[in-house]
């Protein structure tokens, strides 16, 4: 029985040999695949990342490029798939590699970018992580709800004028100072804010509302609602259509504050003639919606328009805002000069004369010749 143990045992070292020899190959073959692998991504990265100073701008023929839009909250595997779905990779398992080694991963930037179908890897990535490709707009105060629908057309920020009017008429917005707005052509008229925006090119038009209506949020203070209930009988809304037709009136900064003193004195007084505000931007308002268009001088016939914003006619502010009103104007309406004034006429040179009285004031008419 011990022969037989021994030649037992001296048979299973071979084995044992052989075993270790395989698992000692296995470890080689892996030690030299990592090195190889980590070779190969250095290199590659050494060519193509680490030499930023050394890039080339990348830069695309125009009838190569192509609109990519990454979704806002997209990560590196849901742009990987989108770019797949696109054509414009073949592998995804390649980009989301290279995207996470090469430090890329959250530096991508949502928004419309352009690209190409001849970038590699790389360029991809750093076209991606670049700010998208915007269009800028400048929307001049005292401009009316239509005419900034025309303006966002033009400039190509929204491509349906009437989906845009829709949405802004019909779609739900949540904010404080649109609640309890009476009924008008545009609900939105006076509050979409004028000023210069960057919208991405794959902006949609409730968007563009809401980022408008962020920005009247903003520009009207904490103190502006303190201000508000300080005053009595105005509401967030008439302080924005008294602020609308002092922005149409005043075009001298230093008048705004006057002109809305006069209007305050109008409105407050117990002559049911002066308590209308005879405010010949109201009628210009009147002739953009009937016509399209102003007129540089009045004709007595259209103060007898028979409109609700026609101020020579109803006493009062009108329905609505005439146009949307800079903070400069919106400041005037809650901060009016007190004065004595009841009149005011333009002297054409963007400035105006104040009166007292009726007598005062067709002096003045005579004087500059103007309405």
């Amino acid at each position: 029985m011990g022969g037989t143990k021994t030649q037992t045992i001296q048979k299973s070292k071979p084995v044992k040999k052989r075993k270790a020899f395989l698992r000692f190959l296995i470890f080689l073959f892996i030690i030299g695949l990592t090195v190889a692998s980590a070779y190969i991504s250095y290199d590659y990265v050494m060519k193509n990342y680490l030499s930023a100073g050394n890039k080339a701008e990348i830069v695309i023929a125009p009838q190569d490029e192509l609109k990519f839009v990454i979704p806002k909250g997209a990560n590196t595997s849901d742009i990987a798939d989108l770019l797949k779905k696109k054509e414009l990779i073949k592998d995804v398992r390649i980009f989301k590699l290279l995207s996470k080694f090469n430090g890329y991963d959250g530096m991508y930037q949502s928004g419309t970018h352009i690209v190409s179908k001849s970038l590699n890897y790389d360029e991809m990535m750093r076209v991606l992580t670049t700010k998208p490709v915007s269009r800028q707009v400048t929307i001049p105060e005292g401009k009316n709800f239509k005419q900034i629908v025309d303006i966002l057309y033009s400039k190509s920020i929204i491509t349906d004028k009437q989906k845009f009017i829709d949405i802004a008429n019909n779609e739900t917005f949540d904010y404080e100072f649109l609640k309890g707005l009476g009924p008008r052509d545009y609900k939105l008229e006076g509050y979409l804010f004028p000023d210069t925006y960057e919208f991405d090119m794959s902006v949609t038009e409730k968007e563009v509302i809401v980022r408008m209506l962020e920005n009247f949020k903003r520009k009207f203070k904490p103190e502006y609602y303190t201000k508000l209930k300080e005053m009595n009988g105005m509401t967030m809304d008439k302080i924005i259509i008294l602020a609308s037709i002092i922005e149409r009136e005043a075009k001298d900064a230093g008048d705004r504050s006057i002109i809305s003193g006069v209007f305050y004195n109008r409105m407050a007084s117990r002559d049911k003639t002066l308590r209308k505000l005879q405010s010949c931007a109201t009628i210009q308002y009147i002739l953009l919606k009937l016509t399209g268009a102003v007129k540089e001088r009045l004709l007595d016939a259209d103060l007898q328009i028979n409109d609700p914003y026609n101020t020579y006619m109803y006493e009062g502010l009108p329905p609505g805002p005439i146009s949307s009103p800079g903070e400069a104007s919106i400041q005037a309406a809650l901060y009016p000069d007190e004065t004595s004034f009841l009149y005011f006429v333009a002297k054409g040179d963007g400035t105006h004369a104040f009166s007292e009285t009726y007598k005062e004031h067709q002096a003045a008419i005579s004087k500059y010749g103007l309405r």
